[in-house]
């Protein structure tokens, strides 16, 4: 299988988390991709919304959306180098529950230092893989 690769350039605003959301679905759509669409929204949604809630400012976050060998794999780099973490719930904070998220659903993830930031990205097998 070849490898499909795209990146897109977002500021980091709440408005990016929709269109940051639909460029994966289109994506996996043109690609044919066999992984499950609405886990790929919902995860590139709470890495996106990390990036707008901790990151902010007026520097361009990437989206980078990776299909190689049946894996999904999408990555967010922005210039923050603080690593995300995934917190105890509390159920007096409506908020929070991202990374708990993206590690109970991703087949893998993880973050690493890239050029001054970071890059958190996850995987997606195939169903059935």
């Amino acid at each position: 299988m070849s490898t499909l690769r795209a990146s897109v350039d977002l500021l980091p605003v709440a408005r990016s988390v929709p269109v940051a959301r639909h460029v994966v679905v289109d994506l996996l759509r043109a690609w044919r991709a066999p992984h499950d669409h609405d886990d790929a929204a919902l995860l590139v949604t709470e890495l996106v919304a990390n990036v707008v809630d901790h990151v902010g400012g007026d520097s361009v976050f990437t989206l980078e959306v990776t299909l190689a060998d049946d894996w999904l794999r999408i990555g967010v780099v922005d210039g923050s180098g603080v690593r995300p973490v995934i917190r105890e719930l509390d159920t007096g904070h409506p908020r929070g529950r991202g990374m708990r998220l993206v590690a109970a659903i991703a087949d893998q993830w993880g973050a690493e230092d890239h050029r001054g930031g970071k890059r958190v990205w996850f995987e997606l097998r195939p169903p059935g893989l």
